[in-house]
């Protein structure tokens, strides 16, 4: 059985067009996975993943996750409400176009539909156009959290490319 899936591309080509999302409260924090953890990334791709068929990544071994998460062009931060994981969002720099994808990005489920999203989605883009980015772009489908779509729009993203694919 096949099913039809509405992919969107979506770009910001400055910090200045960042309309942000206000910040929780202090308890909540962002930081850099630093030394590498490949399991935390492994860790929010299954369990954020399991919900809107994120399937790509489930036959990689041990040693393609760590090659992965250890490429100098990978960023991986993490949001913890005081101790607890919250979400994530991996970056990957492309410095040949001078633009940053937003490869994956998502919060687990216990803390979904608090307004976090817009946070978090606030501070990756930020954290993308460190490295002099001309251009940060992501991909939402319809198979993504409802307000997936929603929140890039409203942090400022405009639609540059759509498609329709059959899975």
């Amino acid at each position: 059985m096949t099913e039809e899936v509405k992919r969107n591309y979506l770009e910001i080509n400055s910090l200045q067009d960042l309309i942000e999302g206000n910040k929780p409260s202090e308890y909540y924090s962002l930081s850099l996975i630093d030394p590498i953890n490949f399991q935390l990334n492994k860790f929010f791709y299954k369990n954020i993943g399991k919900n809107h068929k994120w399937v790509d990544r489930l036959t990689w071994s041990e040693e393609k996750w760590i090659n992965y998460a250890s490429s100098k062009n990978v960023n991986s931060y993490v949001l913890k409400h005081k101790d607890d994981l919250v979400g994530f969002f991996e970056l990957i720099f492309h410095p040949e176009k001078d633009e940053t994808e937003i490869a994956y990005f998502g919060i687990l489920e216990e803390y979904q539909n608090k307004k976090l999203g817009s946070f978090l989605l606030s501070e990756a883009i930020k954290k993308s156009f460190i490295n002099n980015t001309k251009r940060v772009w992501v991909h939402t489908c319809s198979l993504d959290h409802k307000n997936a779509l929603s929140n890039y729009i409203s942090r400022g993203m405009k639609i540059f490319k759509t498609e329709i694919l059959n899975i």
